[in-house]
């Protein structure tokens, strides 16, 4: 490993030695802490990696043995071609339009948080870029979509992956054995019974082994939150394109759309000069997924990114709720102890509240759903909840509970609306309250919210500039797309 510490910057080596103390990993001098009060004057009390020298961090790390150091060669080879993507975004001249949206992705705000994986962790597997100027110019794009089911030890398992090219063709599609003990199969959600997987011998690792010849080269990976996916087959891969990244929304930044919403007809969301994204759901409501159709699913929508440009912004202000979803109350950060039936108790007097399966689950805890015959009752029973109001990042309203169970402590979860902006969805459903917003009439006669114009000619200003910025990237786009399709003519037409 001596070579690859040699060239390794010093906050790689820091990351390194954070690693072991995360882990609890110990060297033949043992833990960080223990190695600095047999080898450095200064003891144990300046512990943080980054605030010692480079040659003590090399030190630390070479007493560890050969398997040890296996995983930290894999950080620093993951660090330099982390590195190297970063970089590559000041060769804009040589950024085809399919790497700029992999640009897009890699500087959404998810991308820091979402795609950070335990890639050093056993069972995972990286793929690696090789000749970095030569896997940038792969073109090549490949969308993934996976379906997971609950076990028994509070883990998600993958049980299907479907993969396709750019062609729509299937690549991949593929039932998963999870190797352990199934709690639920989420077939409402999955599609999935334990029917379906009997006989069934394919495993992750077969899975992985199957990506990873898919994806050399600099392939592209895409998916809708593609993160779930990757984590699901335990993958890390750096060129992706995550759908919930380069669709910018006016006024909701931080909203985080479903593959179906990006999906539907233009009466829900509208692109500019564009009256569709695709023009059609994914899945109708209280549809099961459908792994192979989201798969494809998400290339359209890649590939209508492609044809339309980047920069167009999805216009919100029309959203509505779809009535099964604004029915629904969310229930989240449940501890896994707390049997769902249990979860009656939040709504005495309720008697059609039904509550539904996990829908998200970690180890400590879950995410489900409580539906209600109609919105109004869901709002009803919302307001009727005991508990600390407050909003999510998305604007959306919930309450902070504590739940008492008999004899049993007290528990804290929460309890959320559907909708994406309360204050909004109560103006429109009382009629006689005083408008937020004005109201304008749209060209079917039928109102609609009408977003108040700035007040300040700075932030007009800022605006402008902001559109002429959008307005010029569209036209190094168009130039590029056009130089593109000369060369490919170029390219068939003229000898070697």
């Amino acid at each position: 490993m001596g070579k690859a510490i040699d060239r390794a910057s010093k906050e790689v080596l820091a990351e390194m030695v954070r690693l072991t103390q995360r882990q609890g990993l110990k060297g033949a001098a043992g833990g960080w802490k223990d190695f600095l009060q047999c080898h450095d004057k200064k003891g144990s009390g300046l512990s943080d990696p980054i605030r010692r020298s480079r040659e003590l961090l090399v030190d630390f790390l070479q007493t560890f043995t050969k398997e040890q150091q296996k995983v930290f060669n894999k950080l620093i080879r993951r660090n330099n071609d982390h590195n190297a993507m970063k970089q590559f975004k000041g060769f804009v001249h040589l950024e085809s339009p399919k790497q700029r949206l992999v640009r897009l992705t890699m500087e959404h705000p998810k991308y820091t948080k979402e795609f950070c994986f335990p890639f050093y962790d056993e069972g995972w597997v990286t793929t690696h870029l090789g000749e970095f100027f030569e896997a940038m110019k792969s073109e090549t794009m490949l969308a993934i979509d996976c379906e997971m089911v609950l076990c028994e030890d509070g883990t998600e398992a993958v049980v299907k992956v479907c993969v396709v090219d750019q062609d729509l063709q299937v690549k991949l599609d593929q039932l998963v054995n999870p190797m352990k003990p199934v709690a639920d199969y989420r077939t409402n959600i999955t599609g999935i019974d334990s029917k379906d997987l009997e006989g069934v011998t394919c495993s992750l690792a077969d899975i992985q082994k199957s990506l990873k010849k898919l994806l050399s080269h600099g392939t592209i990976l895409v998916g809708h939150s593609l993160y779930n996916d990757l984590r699901a087959v335990k993958v890390d891969h750096l060129r992706v394109i995550d759908t919930v990244c380069i669709f910018k929304f006016v006024d909701l930044p931080n909203f985080s759309p479903s593959l179906n919403t990006l999906c539907k007809d233009s009466s829900v969301i509208q692109l500019h000069d564009l009256q569709v994204v695709l023009g059609f759901p994914v899945r109708n409501d209280g549809e099961p997924h459908n792994c192979l159709n989201d798969a494809q699913a998400a290339m359209k929508l890649v590939l209508a990114k492609l044809e339309h440009g980047y920069e167009d912004l999805i216009v919100t202000t029309d959203v509505e709720m779809p009535r099964c979803d604004s029915a629904k109350l969310l229930l989240h950060n449940i501890p896994v102890e707390i049997p769902a039936q249990e979860l009656h108790l939040l709504f005495p007097g309720e008697d059609d509240v039904t509550i539904e399966s996990a829908t998200k689950q970690r180890v400590e805890s879950y995410t489900t759903c409580a539906v209600f015959r109609s919105p109004a009752q869901a709002d009803k029973a919302f307001d009727k909840v005991n508990g600390n109001l407050t909003k999510d990042s998305a604007g959306r309203l919930q309450k902070s509970v504590s739940l008492k169970l008999g004899s049993k402590k007290t528990t804290q979860l929460y309890v959320r609306k559907m909708t994406n902006d309360p204050d909004v969805s109560k103006m429109l459903r009382d009629e006689n309250a005083e408008p937020l917003q004005q109201q304008a009439i749209d060209g079917n006669g039928s109102k609609r919210l009408k977003t108040c114009s700035y007040p300040c000619d700075h932030v007009k200003e800022i605006e402008k500039l902001r559109e002429d910025l959008r307005r010029r990237e569209e036209e190094i786009f168009n130039l590029q797309k056009a130089l593109a399709q000369v060369k490919s003519i170029c390219d068939r037409e003229l000898p070697c």
